[in-house]
């Protein structure tokens, strides 16, 4: 029998998650990746909880490498989703990514972990078409990320040490890293503050390049720059003073 294609097996899962049996397989594996690893289950486990038989499983998922890139495209999805809304919806560069740092934090408030973070542990033992479905998951963030970062800087609310892009990559693999060691204390507010840590440093360095921007003369003559505009972490800071 032919295997099917990279496109046609997409279009085929897609268009079987609007059964409900798929979806309820769905929503049962990606919590089981979310909480044990891939390499953590199996179908026995997904079946018994679904309410089905393994060999039913095997007729909508033929394999479990087909059920796994189909979660990580499905949780790309979602993502994506959230990442239009919140530039559709959160005007402000800071607030933007404070509300990008909250998607990681509700997941882990549940008990879960992001899904792609879990897989990307295991990424040696996974299967080819996995493994590129999750650096489509990660490339996604990271341009997300550097794009929000370049126009944060631009308009003077961010100050970067680095290109957007490299700051991005440091970002996102800070709170993927940030959120397996949170989870090791089972203590989210852990995450949290971390993350608040990493986003009030790149608004402080934005404070902290209106002064370096001024002539050299100027600065020993003791002439400061104009006031910024307070950033976010500023604010917080003077309201509990």
């Amino acid at each position: 029998m032919r295997e099917k294609t990279s496109s046609e097996s997409t279009k085929a899962q897609r268009q079987g998650a609007s059964d409900p049996t798929v979806s309820r397989i769905l929503e049962v594996a990606e919590r089981l990746v979310q909480t044990r690893g891939f390499n953590g289950f199996s179908y026995a486990d997904i079946a018994a909880e679904v309410g089905i038989t393994k060999a039913s499983l095997h007729y909508h998922f033929a394999t479990k490498a087909e059920l796994g890139r189909t979660l990580v495209v499905r949780y790309t999805d979602a993502f994506t989703a959230a990442l239009h809304k919140i530039t559709a919806t959160v005007p402000a560069a800071a607030e933007r990514l404070r509300a990008y740092v909250k998607l990681y934090n509700d997941v882990l408030r549940k008990e879960r972990m992001c899904l792609c973070g879990m897989v990307a542990a295991e990424y040696g033992t996974l299967p080819t078409p996995m493994q590129a479905a999750l650096r489509v998951f990660f490339d996604l963030n990271e341009g997300w990320v550097a794009a929000l970062l370049d126009e944060g800087q631009r308009e003077g609310s961010f100050g970067l040490r680095a290109p957007p892009a490299e700051a991005a990559r440091m970002l996102v693999g800070a709170l993927e890293g940030e959120m397996l060691v949170a989870r090791a204390y089972a203590d989210p507010g852990r995450f949290a503050s971390s993350a608040e840590l990493l986003v009030a440093q790149l608004e402080d360095g934005a404070d902290g390049r209106a002064e370096a921007a001024l002539p050299r003369a100027a600065r020993r003559r003791g002439v400061r720059a104009a006031p910024p505009r307070e950033s976010g972490s500023a604010a917080r800071r003077a309201a509990t003073r």
